[in-house]
């Protein structure tokens, strides 16, 4: 390795593609995004075109070749992240059969009952709770509702493996995004031939397994002259979105923690051993980096409900949404507070950690005529608030220790939210240099260490402390005794849902 050589991670989000080139010191040299939207064709639905995967990629790729062509041509590996569980679906010639099937889709919720009925030691197998958002389900809805379709898939390619089937040629998957398939047997870290074969799926066809910092290939030749890229860059094993994020964030030591907050909400344990914990929801998968696993708990909706109420009260944009609530949010813990703010039930698109609940609904609970947009965004800051301290004791009940929390993705960028959120987990939440970049970051480091061969530990260090955001007492205690009503609130509407 020499001092000018470079690092590409690439992140494929559900909003945007973004690629991030790392310098050997460990510094950003460039990084772009590519835009890309959501296609909701019928209520759950959750869909994206993988061709609109490929031109963004390609987009933010032109971009950083005409702003940093040195940089780029100086390129030794390239490691992916992508959002996780979708299913592309691919005929005999890797042709793209239907619009990817997302990780937020809530239409299998029946064929998560079908799946579990045909393999009903699954939960053992996984150890994971069947959900809708998991990809193995959408298998078995395909079966049920698009037969003529089903019959034609040959494979089944996660999101960001079908970026690297078009940036290789290679059809493979790392340990931590092929976790949330349901179709690895997560302790043995392989594929399990039960599960596969009971979705209709040849063993033969699975995508070969690396880790996250194994080369699973070499970039396409075409590809390489047409970015002025060098002929043997490696593409490694990479991860999924929240393991990259962990790993550049540091969180890979066993009691390591972050909490990212985007479009999803995610508490991410690291560990040294697999821990299921299936009945309450807890994700329990493997790492992006050998002989390690982690515990996440996840909601569905978390800093997309900002961006929802922000439309809703007609502010330009969640930085002017964050500003109306902040007079309602500096009343802290008075008890004019706590009675003007509404409960809010933040399962815009279903329920994940702990409930497993995919017709949870949003809910606004408690206004009067004084209800204003302030107390709305508020509101939807505390609601998230509360699910992610579920989630949180989710984990906890599993006998994870849990040291420190590092604050990352865009949501950490708001300090008001960042008081509410220390207050309803009851932890202080450290924040982290150069939080927002997010999985990218990771995807290079992962790229790096397969280019290399250095040690995880020597490459994937926690970045610098920015601050530390404290618990507030008197609103910890406001809080805890929202929180309850919180609970009640999904309790008693659970059925109507």
């Amino acid at each position: 390795m020499v001092a000018d050589d470079t690092f590409l991670g690439i992140d494929l989000g559900t909003s945007g593609v973004k690629l991030l080139l790392l310098a050997t010191d460990g510094s950003i040299v460039d990084q772009e995004t590519a835009p890309l939207s959501v296609s909701r064709p019928r209520p759950l639905w959750s869909e994206q075109d993988p061709e609109d995967w490929w031109a963004a990629t390609e987009l933010a790729a032109a971009r950083l070749q005409a702003r940093a062509p040195s940089a780029l041509a100086a390129v030794r590996g390239i490691g992916l992240s992508g959002q996780m569980h979708g299913a592309t679906l691919l005929d005999r010639s890797d042709r793209v059969l239907r619009p990817a099937i997302l990780w937020n889709d809530g239409r299998s919720a029946d064929a998560c009952r079908e799946l579990e009925r045909r393999v009903p030691t699954i939960r053992e197998v996984t150890g994971n709770l069947v959900m809708p958002g998991f990809t193995a389900p959408k298998l078995v809805w395909l079966q049920q509702h698009e037969p003529e379709l089903a019959a034609r898939v040959e494979r089944v390619l996660l999101p960001k493996d079908y970026l690297r089937l078009r940036l290789t040629g290679d059809h493979a998957s790392d340990m931590s995004d092929a976790s949330g398939t349901l179709w690895l047997d997560v302790a043995r870290r392989a594929w399990s031939p039960d599960v596969v074969d009971a979705c209709g799926l040849r063993l033969a066809s699975m995508p070969r397994l690396y880790e996250g910092n194994e080369a699973t290939g070499t970039l396409r030749g075409d590809l390489a002259r047409r970015l002025g890229m060098r002929a043997d860059v490696v593409v490694a094993g990479g991860a999924g979105d929240q393991a990259a994020g962990a790993a550049g964030a540091g969180i890979i030591a066993s009691g390591s923690a972050s909490l990212a907050l985007g479009t999803s909400g995610v508490y991410f344990v690291a560990g040294d051993a697999f821990a299921p914990n299936p009945a309450r929801a807890v994700h329990a998968f493997c790492h992006c980096l050998p002989g390690r696993w982690h515990q996440m708990s996840v909601i569905l909706s978390a800093a997309s409900c900002l961006t929802w109420v922000s439309h809703l009260i007609g502010a330009a944009d969640e930085a002017q949404a964050l500003a109306v609530a902040e007079p309602v949010l500096a009343e802290g813990s008075s008890p004019g507070r706590s009675e003007a703010i509404p409960l809010f039930l933040p399962y815009l698109s279903g329920e994940r950690t702990p409930h497993n609940d995919p017709d949870a609904k949003g809910v606004f609970f408690g206004m009067t005529h004084d209800t204003g947009p302030g107390e709305l965004v508020a509101s939807v800051l505390e609601g998230v608030a509360f699910a992610l301290a579920e989630g949180q004791d989710a984990v906890l009940s599993t006998g994870a220790s849990v040291e420190r929390v590092s604050f990352i993705g865009g949501g950490a960028r708001s300090d008001a939210w960042g008081r509410v959120l220390a207050a309803a987990l009851d932890r202080p939440l450290e924040r982290i240099a150069g939080a927002e970049v997010g999985p990218a970051l990771g995807a290079a480091r992962l790229g790096r260490l397969a280019a290399t061969g250095e040690s995880p530990e020597a490459v994937c260090v926690r970045p610098p402390l920015a601050d530390v955001i404290a618990v507030d007492p008197g609103l910890r205690d406001a809080l805890a005794r929202r929180r309850e009503r919180f609970a009640r609130l999904y309790d008693s509407l659970q059925q109507h849902f």
